[in-house]
């Protein structure tokens, strides 16, 4: 605990407890780093000129705060990565800004906060909710890359968006070079940049391109020390990677070790203290895994890992007919003339004409993002999309997706077991390779009609022809699927009995005969129904904390 000013304090707790540091009249609160090349942002009469092109010179995990009158707290502001949960409060003449609210701080201020139950709906039947407004009335949620004025009642002002920089993916694009240079530079920096926060850190590798793109620039960094690099193989055949684990390995002079994916029963206890946070602990999920990773890394004296999460949104793993759109969508009938237009068709098992029917179609229907509907959730009536969306009408389906997940990138940071005791940190969710890669045209990013074609094109002198030409990907569906089904016991009362039922946002009646062995070996829904025990769990543990209504 320090004092920021004679009217403000900082407490924090951790594995990494953060830095600060004074950028003009603001404070940053955790990691920040100086961008190698920043695109400062160049707009006449901007009242927000100072912290536009503050969030362009810098990156990193950060809150920033700054002062006015008699210190006093009046502005706050959040990276655009959101790679640090934001939220404030105030309570009498108290303000709180603060990641996280604990047990110990709900019950001793009270708060009259108030579980609001259709964006709780919302945020069921929409993954891209999961990073939005919180799922609770009273706190105010600071979103990435805005500015939250003091009091709390003035609306924040954005300050970054992804649709912003992804409107430079619609001028004429770089050369292939230039494009694969500039990917693997915000890779560059990324990832030295949060592997040198601390000391040795351990690093995850998979065998999969996004962990091997990370593992690559960690080798070639000389002042990171990678003293531990670990592996799980789950125990499918499709879920066993330890061949390209190896294969990585050579290349790189490495020795991963390679462990059993854990597995464990559910209990209601841990499902509950899985959604402890401020939102759903949709991260927390794989709680064996995360505590015996926790464990591997006390015995080795570890407190940071490094991971490649984040890279399939933001590098475009999904080279589907979407990117054909696009790249319609920019040229007209001249996107049959484009060289990857065959091989995309080829991957995607359809005719290029085919292809032309889609991009075509989407000028008609507009933009459809997946949502959560495996007929057991209540549809809301206003469904609200993210304001990160609610722009995108100028961009194909593949760049719009490509946004999305940039929310998706920030869901990654969530808290979980793991990072309870480690400092887990995901260089392919940070800023500059956010903005790498939404600045390049969808058709671009995927080279040669492939999934991730640039960033394999841009690696491919660093990692082996194994990983760069690999066509399947490793596959945890069927252990999560198994675990699921061997704790049907515990899930259906669960959910079929539990307070989403009886909040009208989960159909029990629906829900019944899907809950069987029989129905999720025949359709699945496994990702919602693990999602709705996460939300179920949240419920619980709020409505536990927070005061009886008429209170």
């Amino acid at each position: 605990m320090s004092d920021l000013n004679p009217c403000a304090w900082l407490g924090v707790k951790g594995p990494h407890a953060p830095k600060t540091l004074a950028v003009g009249a603001w404070t940053l609160i955790g990691d920040v780093f100086n961008r190698r090349g920043p695109v400062l942002p160049r707009q006449a009469n901007d009242p927000d000129d100072y912290e536009r092109k503050l969030v362009a010179r810098f990156w990193g995990r950060y809150i920033g705060v700054r002062f006015g009158a008699h210190s006093q707290l009046s502005s706050i502001i959040r990276d655009p990565s959101g790679a640090l949960e934001c939220i404030a409060w105030s309570d009498e003449s108290l303000t709180i800004v603060a990641s996280d609210a604990p047990d110990w701080l709900v019950k001793k201020l009270r708060p009259a906060w108030r579980i609001n139950v259709a964006r709780l709906s919302q945020a069921l039947l929409d993954p891209f909710l999961s990073s939005g407004p919180l799922l609770l009335d009273g706190p105010v949620a600071i979103d990435p890359g805005t500015v939250q004025p003091l009091p709390l009642t003035v609306p924040a002002r954005s300050i970054w968006n992804p649709a912003d920089i992804a409107r430079r993916s619609l001028a004429p694009p770089p050369s292939l070079e230039d494009a694969a240079a500039s990917i693997r530079s915000a890779i560059d920096e990324a990832v030295t940049g949060l592997a040198g926060v601390s000391g040795p850190v351990a690093a995850e590798v998979s065998g999969g391109l996004d962990s091997s793109l990370v593992a690559s620039s960690l080798t070639r960094s000389p002042s990171v020390q990678v003293a531990l690099w670990l592996s799980a193989y789950g125990a499918t055949p499709e879920s066993d990677e330890r061949a390209y684990v190896g294969v990585l390995g050579e290349a790189l002079g490495i020795a991963p070790e390679c462990v059993p994916h854990a597995t464990g029963a559910m209990t209601e206890a841990w499902l509950e203290r899985t959604s402890q946070g401020l939102r759903p602990g949709l991260n927390g999920l794989d709680r064996a895994h995360d505590m015996d990773w926790a464990a591997r890394l006390d015995r080795a004296g570890l407190t940071a890992l490094m991971t490649g999460k984040g890279g399939d949104s933001i590098l475009l793993q999904r080279s589907t007919n979407d990117v054909f759109t696009d790249l319609w969508l920019a040229q007209g009938w001249r996107a049959l003339f484009a060289p990857d237009v065959p091989r995309l068709a080829m991957e995607n098992e359809v005719s290029v004409w085919s292809m032309v029917r889609e991009a075509r179609r989407h000028g008609r229907h507009g933009q459809h993002l997946p949502m959560r509907d495996e007929g057991f959730l209540v549809p809301h009536p206003l469904p609200t999309a993210h304001d990160w969306l609610a722009d995108c009408d100028e961009f194909g389906p593949a760049k719009t997706l490509q946004i999305a997940g940039v929310l998706d990138s920030v869901s990654r940071h969530g808290p979980s077991m793991l990072t309870e005791t480690v400092d887990v940190r995901h260089p392919m969710c940070a800023q500059p390779v956010i903005e790498a890669c939404l600045a390049l045209p969808t058709p671009l990013l995927t080279h040669g009609g492939r999934d991730r074609g640039l960033a394999r094109y841009a690696f491919r002198d660093r990692l082996p022809e194994a990983i760069i030409e690999r066509r399947s990907k490793g596959d945890m569906t069927r252990v999560y699927a198994r675990m699921i089904l061997d704790n049907l016991a515990v899930l259906r009362p669960w959910l079929l009995d539990g307070r989403l039922a009886a909040l009208g946002v989960l159909d029990p009646s629906a829900a019944d005969p899907l809950l069987t062995r029989e129905s999720l070996i025949w359709r699945g829904a496994y990702s919602t129904i693990i999602v709705a025990a996460a939300f179920e769990g949240w419920v619980r543990a709020w409505e536990r904390r927070l005061p009886p209504a008429d209170q």
